[in-house]
């Protein structure tokens, strides 16, 4: 069945002046230029089946196909090896499509983590962090939560529900479709196409070559932290170059080659998921972004909870103007690892974790010693829009924000953080910061964004 391709999230309806939205660079133009992943998929290929045609899938089969970079034949067959380690071993009862993605239902003992990492079993959660002061209801327009787009009932258009049964996780099917998006697998499994992928903290240092950022940060020993993400859906002019916007977390420790780093929040990426929307996400590097990966794109984060899709789009993101929709994500270092905990509408799951032994005795092998929060996005010499595509200063309704910003001190207590924001291209996106003693129940916060374009 082919799906329908509709106008972007982030896009107006036709006809809509762009009066308010994207100075510099016309949304219109804009998304008249996005690369809208329709999927063709008549069928939902069985995982056995998958399995048996990646291991007899050869180069040329990829060859002339649009879109596809992988480089040579070594590399490609580097990509095939990989795919199969991750699903060695692996039975799967249930898949099911999310978006334009295929997720299988895999036995948590039998995920890449668990098996390739050697685990003898999975760890039990701890309970999540709060801050010091409560929050204060107050008066006035409220965002919504975004429900996790799992729910039972739902069914994709195959007729599978979209849900895993307990004793399984949602793993995104990891293609040689998909990699062969990159030039190798090196390419496909770093942060962005450069590898880099984490802000300077001063506002004055240009950003790595291809990233450009808004965002806030605090040095400070901590154990994680958490805030609540506006969920924005912002177009991507692949045709352009543009490669992806996001909005995120990330604790840092260590520096130069031995920077260690833990990554979550949401993000755009064509090219990694194979659709224009935006999907929940995290990310890990030991070393610099010299290894690391996504998701669960390599043995790294242990899943143990059915609820969430990581690297799935949401089923609704906010409207500029109109309804505003955010979940609710935090990481904590308890028992030597790094756990996430998400919430949509529901409950607040323990998602999973990294193991500690990840980062091999480094930095965050005992705790992180900064935080930071803000949007990121990558491209060559054109930037996407990050966030709404608003400026921060535009505010409720019209520019992304991070609230409830608040980090886990040492002596696991919760603290509000004390943000500094940086700015480095500031033609392109800005940050306007408000701290807890003046943000009322939103506590620390900021909102942020900006339409990106040329010379950022």
């Amino acid at each position: 069945m082919a799906s329908q391709t509709a106008p972007h999230p982030g896009c107006p309806p036709p006809g809509d002046t762009m009066k308010i939205l994207f100075k510099g660079l016309a949304l219109a133009a804009l998304c008249a230029g996005t690369a809208q992943a329709a999927n063709t998929t008549d069928r939902l290929v069985p995982f056995e089946q998958f399995v048996r045609d990646t291991s007899a899938a050869r180069l040329s089969t990829f060859q002339g196909l649009a879109g596809t970079r992988v480089q040579n034949e070594a590399a490609f067959n580097e990509m095939r090896q990989h795919v199969l380690s991750l699903y060695d071993g692996v039975r799967v009862d249930h898949s099911f499509m999310l978006d334009t993605q295929v997720f299988d239902c895999v036995p948590v003992a039998q995920q890449p983590s668990v098996r390739l990492l050697g685990l003898k079993g999975v760890e039990a959660p701890p309970a999540p962090s709060s801050p010091s002061t409560p929050f204060v209801k107050e008066s006035g327009e409220q965002p919504r939560a975004a429900a996790s787009p799992l729910e039972r009932g739902k069914q994709d258009p195959f007729g599978n529900e979209l849900r895993c049964e307990s004793g399984t996780i949602p793993m995104r099917r990891v293609t040689l479709e998909g990699l062969s998006r990159f030039e190798s697998l090196r390419h496909f499994l770093g942060k962005g196409p450069d590898g880099a992928g984490r802000p300077f903290s001063g506002s004055s240092a240009l950003a790595p070559v291809t990233h450009r950022y808004a965002h806030a940060y605090q040095w400070a020993y901590n154990y994680g932290g958490e805030s609540r993400l506006n969920l924005w859906s912002p177009p991507i002019n692949t045709g352009a170059g543009q490669i992806f916007s996001l909005s995120q977390h990330w604790y840092v420790g260590g520096s130069g080659a031995a920077l260690q780093t833990v990554e979550g929040g949401w993000q755009v990426y064509p090219a990694l998921y194979g659709t224009t929307n935006a999907v929940t996400f995290i990310y890990f590097t030991p070393d610099n972004y010299t290894t690391g990966c996504y998701n669960l794109d390599c043995p790294g984060f242990v899943q143990i909870n059915p609820n969430w899709p990581l690297g799935g789009a949401w089923s609704i993101y906010s409207t500029f103007g109109g309804t505003q929709y955010e979940f609710r994500m935090q990481w904590k270092f308890s028992g030597g690892n790094w756990w996430l905990f998400l919430q949509g509408n529901g409950t607040f799951d323990a998602v999973g974790y990294y193991p500690g032994s990840l980062y091999r005795g480094g930095q965050l092998s005992q705790f992180a010693t900064e935080i930071d929060y803000g949007g990121e996005t990558v491209g060559p010499d054109t930037f996407p829009p990050m966030g709404s595509g608003g400026w921060g200063g535009w505010g409720w309704t019209q520019a992304a924000y991070q609230r409830a910003v608040f980090y886990t001190d040492l002596a696991n207590a919760g603290q509000w953080s004390s943000l500094t924001s940086a700015q480095p291209s500031p033609s392109c996106y800005s940050l306007a910061y408000t701290p807890a003693s003046s943000g009322g129940d939103w506590g620390t916060y900021f909102f942020f964004g900006g339409p990106g374009g040329w010379g950022c």
